[in-house]
């Protein structure tokens, strides 16, 4: 009788004249192991994901949002006005922040003006976020 937690198997050995230790079981068995070996590597695959996450986020390469956020990016919203309204600054601050002038920041809030690639980055710095979040 087998213990609890085991599984009984049907596996037989076989030595061949080469000296090859063979295991031949039953289809049903050799398919359970399959099944556990892809479950196994799923496992791993999504620790690895977590893994590089974790530190992507302590490196600042990626950031957490909370959904409203994603909801409003998602919907087409400015990025640059919803990650500065979810940072809590105010226009002025993120202007002096960047080099710019509020009424410029204004026009790129409105969708009027883009700013080039380095203005970007420095909306990333001062928001504390990727500049992915900022490029269409």
């Amino acid at each position: 009788m087998a213990k609890a937690g085991t599984v009984k198997s049907n596996v037989q050995f076989i030595h061949t004249p080469g000296g090859d230790d063979l295991a031949v079981l039953p289809r049903s068995e050799y398919n359970r192991l399959v099944t556990l070996a892809a479950e196994a590597q799923e496992d791993a695959a999504a620790s690895r994901i977590v893994r590089n996450s974790t530190r992507a986020l302590r490196e600042g390469r990626e950031v957490v949002l909370p959904k409203a956020v994603v909801d409003r990016l998602a919907n087409g919203a400015n990025a640059v006005r919803v990650l500065r309204e979810w940072r809590n600054m105010l226009q002025g601050e993120l202007a002096v922040a960047v080099g710019i002038s509020q009424n410029y920041l204004s026009e790129i809030e409105n969708g009027r003006r883009k700013g080039p690639a380095e203005l970007q980055k420095k909306f990333a710095r001062a928001l504390g976020v990727p500049i992915d979040l900022l490029i269409d």
